[in-house]
């Protein structure tokens, strides 16, 4: 294996699925040898915290608006959903049918996610419910992510990945993990609009309250195009540990911060759901817990970019901490710290995961002298 260093230092900041892609792709990479350690307050495993989005989401390939108007977005759906559909065979994504029902009728050409997703069909009107207009069906894919975020975590740590859990509240905290010449990937999701060296205000919260259930019976998912923040689907998921499950929902708030569970909100979710799938009212469905997380949104996007930071950090409020690696004086010292930023793909990170890893490498391999 040809390198063009020994081992080029890779500081992954954030373990959800974007940053534990990218750490993985680099992990594979065969043109360069990366040393990497991953930094983050949540990792793999902690599915009840509620400070990060990835153990609560989705985590299937559903159209959204985005991939129709972004064609770089649209990319990183494609390789993701190919990736995903390759991975069928191993047991973390299901193979998913669907059925999408919406107000307004329409063709397949008129679906810019005709080619990304498999076996789209125009529904015929008797196999519409009331009040929609409009539907269709189509082969898609989920994963769970308490088992896929551990998958990636048990991979790259065959790979000879660390991982160390550490509260980040600012850049130059890392800048000595980094080094001179090494590069920091932050994938801090929506603690990039708080850590003091990032600060991006574009960021913002989307609200989304789901239910997990047992549900055997339920091997088709279904969804609704969605008019307010109350949004409606059901996505069966793979598991071995927990088999069976399928996630309900759900809501979609925009700028909402509030993480408390509204049990009026999860009444309507749950009917909404058993309107569209009743075999959700029998005995053998069980409620095995409710979620309430933050999806990481952006305006304007995502952010998949390199920028190269001053160090020290220099900030028109002047209220920088001061770190006891100050202490012997070396973070003080001027320099700078290159970055690879990733985050603020909101209700779309599992499925473009793949993607947007792919950009992001390519980005980091660029920097590497």
């Amino acid at each position: 294996m040809s390198t063009t260093k020994a081992e080029q230092s890779l500081v992954v900041l954030g373990a959800g699925v974007l940053g534990l892609t990218i750490a993985y792709l680099a992990a594979l990479a065969e043109d360069f040898s990366f040393k990497i350690v991953v930094i983050a307050r949540e990792l793999p495993g902690d599915t009840d915290s509620q400070a990060w989005a990835s153990p609560h989401a989705g985590a299937d390939w559903a159209p959204m608006e985005l991939g129709g108007r972004n064609e770089r977005v649209r990319e990183w759906e494609q390789k993701t959903f190919n990736k995903l559909w390759d991975m069928i065979p191993t047991g973390l994504v299901k193979l998913l049918p669907t059925r999408a029902y919406g107000a307004q009728e329409g063709n397949i050409s008129d679906l810019w996610w005709k080619d990304i997703a498999r076996n789209i069909r125009i529904l015929s009107p008797s196999d519409i419910p009331e009040p929609f207009k409009a539907g269709v069906a189509f082969d898609t894919v989920s994963v769970n992510p308490a088992e896929y975020l551990l998958w990636l975590q048990s991979e790259l740590i065959s790979r000879g990945v660390t991982f160390e859990r550490r509260n980040v509240r600012s850049l130059d905290e890392l800048r000595s993990l980094v080094g001179t010449d090494g590069i920091l990937v932050n994938a801090s999701s929506l603690g990039s609009k708080s850590i003091i060296g990032v600060e991006d205000t574009k960021l913002y919260p989307i609200r989304g309250q789901t239910i997990l259930v047992h549900a055997p019976s339920l091997q088709e998912s279904v969804m609704v195009e969605p008019e307010t923040e109350e949004i409606t689907y059901i996505i069966p998921r793979p598991g071995t540990r927990q088999p069976d499950t399928a996630l309900l929902g759900g809501t979609f708030q925009s700028k909402n911060w509030d993480t408390s569970l509204d049990m009026e909100v999860a009444k309507g979710i749950f009917d909404r759901c058993a309107a569209l799938a009743p075999c959700l009212k029998s005995a053998e469905t069980r409620i095995i817990k409710h979620n309430v997380g933050l999806r990481p949104a952006r305006e304007g996007g995502p952010r998949v970019e390199v920028e190269r930071i001053v160090m020290p950090l220099q900030s028109t409020h002047d209220l920088v901490p001061w770190n006891v690696s100050h202490a012997d004086g070396r973070d003080s010292e001027p320099g700078s710290m290159l970055v690879v930023h990733a985050y603020g793909f909101g209700p779309a990170g599992y499925q473009q995961s793949w993607g947007a890893a792919e950009e992001a490498l390519a980005l980091i391999k660029a920097q590497v002298k």
